[in-house]
């Protein structure tokens, strides 16, 4: 089964390795063989727009036959993310809490993880929709520390979404619900984002049946993102790297702690190899230490296939040097 042959595909690794050209490339090389594709970037630089010379956005944008593109902004997303949190709060709450209302959510803008958590709500809602009106998604990803606290974030989420049923248990009606929800109900504990019953909100009144059903809402679409994320059929994470000592200590780290994940790892992308018609004494020199990073990476990551790309003469901008990267990807066996 060809990599393109999947749903979803993640491009992970250290920034500045060329993730946005490789996730470019390989979204036309997927296009090529006739599957409509969806890229997505989730990096704020807007690398993507870059990479293909033209702006593209929070609006999905065709980019080439079958193949459209999209920018998340992460500063929009948070914007949107507590809009939609405060107009919801203002539904169950009297009209002298706005202001209060108001003051959380702009203190709450600048909290440690809130852009993470809207990029994940959002994220999850584009890999919902996406899949169906495309064959294949592709996220190029911000840097790898980033990549991993989006992909962590479902349980911490569904944690939290569980402590705030739990901080209304004064509710007997809502106890009802955390008796459905609990692990005495039978169900697993060790997956926080089990699908709770169908019937969790049975007897309650409706403000807290709304508030309650706003919160599964949300629980049950970050367990569906985590089921395709895990799902090796559907799912594959590709990381760049190039033949660089502080890339491969990253990669390293990073393919141990989403092992720990049970995410499924494809490969990698070893790019920016230094052509054998290079010469020089300096390049000479460049190619010996290029040689031993190289042998580390055939030892160290011996059993992830690898999809070597060598470095070319100029940038990547623009569709027909990003075909080109296509080539070579296909080339190399992906």
């Amino acid at each position: 089964m060809l990599l393109t042959d999947k749903r979803l595909l993640l491009i992970g690794g250290k920034g500045g390795v060329g993730k946005t050209t490789c996730s470019a490339a390989l979204a036309l090389l997927a296009a090529s063989r006739g599957k409509k594709v969806l890229l997505v970037s989730t990096d704020p630089a807007h690398s993507l727009s870059d990479a293909f010379d033209r702006v593209i956005g929070d609006n999905t944008t065709r980019l080439s036959p079958n193949l459209d593109g999209l920018e998340l902004d992460p500063d929009r997303e948070v914007t949107q993310h507590l809009a939609r949190v405060t107009a919801q709060l203002k539904r169950f709450c009297q009209p002298q809490m706005y202001q209060e209302i108001e003051r959380q959510m702009r203190l709450t803008r600048q909290s440690p993880g809130a852009q993470e958590a809207a990029m994940l709500e959002r994220i999850a809602d584009v890999i919902e929709q996406g899949l169906k009106h495309y064959d294949l998604i592709i996220f190029d990803t911000a840097p790898t520390g980033h990549t991993l606290r989006l992909l962590s974030l479902p349980e911490a989420m569904a944690a939290w979404t569980q402590g705030l049923l739990n901080a209304n248990k004064r509710s007997e009606q809502l106890g009802e619900v955390l008796t459905h929800l609990s692990p005495k109900a039978g169900r697993d504990i060790s997956n926080p984002l089990a699908d709770p019953s169908e019937h969790a909100t049975a007897g309650m009144d409706e403000r807290n049946k709304a508030i309650t059903d706003t919160l599964l809402t949300r629980q049950r679409l970050l367990q569906r993102t985590r089921q395709i994320l895990t799902d090796a059929r559907q799912s594959a994470l590709l990381f760049v790297l190039t033949p660089e000592k502080l890339p491969i200590l990253e990669t390293t780290r990073a393919i141990q702690s989403l092992a720990r994940e049970n995410l499924p790892l494809a490969g990698l992308i070893v790019n920016r190899i230094l052509p054998g018609c290079a010469d020089g004494e300096f390049l000479i020199a460049r190619r010996e230490q290029e040689q031993r990073h190289l042998a580390q990476i055939e030892q160290d990551f011996s059993g992830l296939a690898q999809y070597k790309v060598p470095l070319q003469p100029t940038d990547i901008q623009g569709l027909a040097a990003l075909q080109h990267i296509a080539d070579l990807l296909e080339l190399a066996g992906l």
